[in-house]
């Protein structure tokens, strides 16, 4: 699935504990909680690690032990992402997209308004 098809289709992902699921791939670029920032997505990251499967991507933050209790209601996961098979050099393909914790597992994923601040 693609990303924009996920928020179109309103399609969620879920979280247990550390580990966030998205229903689709991407290439990542970077990722904002809070005040820390993200942007080694390698397999040697000690701070995140990635792990495609055929549809859908898991996300371990390992800076955490639960992504309920490090993101409020009120705060989101910030994320700036390219569809795969797409130019990540071209800013135009760059999504950036917010995803909120909600009750029962699911997280919302939703398209950011060019007026939420994400650092470039």
């Amino acid at each position: 699935m693609k990303i924009k098809d996920a928020v179109n289709q309103n399609v969620k992902g879920l979280y247990f504990n550390n580990r966030i699921i998205l229903p689709f791939q991407a290439h990542f670029l970077k990722m904002i909680i809070d005040d820390e920032i993200y942007t080694d997505f390698s397999v040697s990251s000690k701070h995140l690690y990635l792990s495609e499967e055929s549809n859908f991507t898991n996300i371990y933050i390992r800076d955490f032990r639960s992504i309920k209790d490090a993101v409020s209601k009120y705060e989101a996961i910030k994320l700036i992402v390219v569809e795969k098979n797409e130019d990540i050099f071209n800013i135009k393909n760059h999504i950036k997209i917010a995803l909120y914790p909600e009750g029962d597992h699911f997280i919302k994923i939703e398209l950011t308004d060019e007026d939420i601040l994400l650092i470039e």
